[in-house]
């Protein structure tokens, strides 16, 4: 191989080594966050008083009756609330909320539920680069669910072989969260380049539905069910209808973005940890991610291909599933 070829693509891949888990690059092209939908809760129109039918013959004017007390209003914070008053919490809620549903019961904390997945397990990976698939690196991912309802997700990527001699890099990411009825609930994201502080975390606040990014340190909306890089990759068990395409959040060590996920259907493929049966997905933008998750595996993501705007490809694939 041309040392000038080794140099070139350990160059790259100072850009793409970790690109699978979204370091330097983002995995997923596509347009900027909408803006979010603000609810404005209205009072009902008051009805129409009833029409006086016409009277043949004229009555004395009957005696004005007391008016009724007024009801008390269903929430005791605010005795009758006005419009203007109302209207300020609906703005703050995220657009996914329904209108009638209270704050506090929005924004209550959801109940755990059982992971689909061992309480503890491991995948390993051999990443390939371009059509002649020339190994570049490995991978790793743990996870481990506790009986509380949390979990944790550990992700390593390096670069192995010529390329490491020339461009040593382990990058690392975890997820840490909960696990709620529709799937993962992250709450903190971290990343790792050579050991140090990557600078490109993010932590969740869904009592507010906000997260915050530690290289810019602006807060922004988040989509309920949005995930960070990492936790995408298991989340993609509990979508309801797959095979039916979706759209996710996914929030990377820079930004948060929402992206359509399609799927291209049902694949066959033999790979190092064996032949699975496995539903192909794929993300369209300026870059392309594709994601082949094994359906009688709790659907586990056993291959991921990566096409940069270059059109180079970084394919990943599981070598290993197995316990820690």
């Amino acid at each position: 191989m041309p040392l000038a070829f080794v140099i070139a693509l350990a160059a790259s891949l100072g850009i793409h080594a970790a690109a699978l888990f979204g370091t330097d690059v983002e995995i997923f092209g596509g347009a900027d966050e909408p803006a979010p939908l603000l609810v404005d809760l209205q009072p009902p129109p008051a009805a129409p008083p009833p029409a006086t039918p016409p009277a043949s013959e004229p009555k004395p004017p009957a005696k004005p009756r007391p008016k009724p007390p007024r009801p008390a209003p269903l929430t005791t914070a605010r005795p009758s609330p006005t419009v203007e008053a109302v209207a300020p919490v609906a703005a703050s809620q995220p657009a996914e909320i329904a209108p009638n549903l209270p704050s506090t019961v929005a924004n209550k904390a959801p109940a755990p539920a059982k992971p689909l997945l061992p309480a503890k397990g491991r995948m390993r990976f051999v990443i390939y680069y371009g059509t002649q698939g020339f190994e570049i690196g490995r991978a790793e991912h743990r996870w481990e669910f506790a009986e509380d309802g949390r979990y944790r997700l550990a992700g390593m990527t390096e670069t192995t072989g010529l390329v490491a001699l020339f461009k040593p890099l382990i990058f690392e990411n975890e997820s840490s969260g909960r696990l709620v009825a529709g799937g993962l609930q992250p709450e903190t994201y971290r990343t790792r380049k050579n050991g140090k502080d990557a600078n490109e975390n993010a932590d969740f606040d869904w009592s507010t539905a906000e997260v915050r990014l530690s290289r810019s340190g602006a807060s922004q909306p988040v989509s309920r069910g949005a995930q960070d890089i990492l936790s995408l990759n298991y989340q993609l068990a509990y979508l309801r209808r797959p095979e039916g395409g979706t759209t996710v959040g996914v929030v990377t060590g820079k930004k948060y973005d929402r992206f359509a996920l399609d799927s291209l259907g049902e694949e066959e493929i033999d790979i190092p940890a064996g032949h699975f049966r496995t539903l192909h997905l794929r993300a369209m933008g300026d870059t392309v991610t594709e994601i082949w998750i094994a359906l009688d595996r709790h659907r586990l993501p056993v291959k991921i291909r990566y096409t940069d705007k270059k059109g180079d490809i970084f394919e990943q694939v599981a070598t290993e599933i197995g316990s820690p």
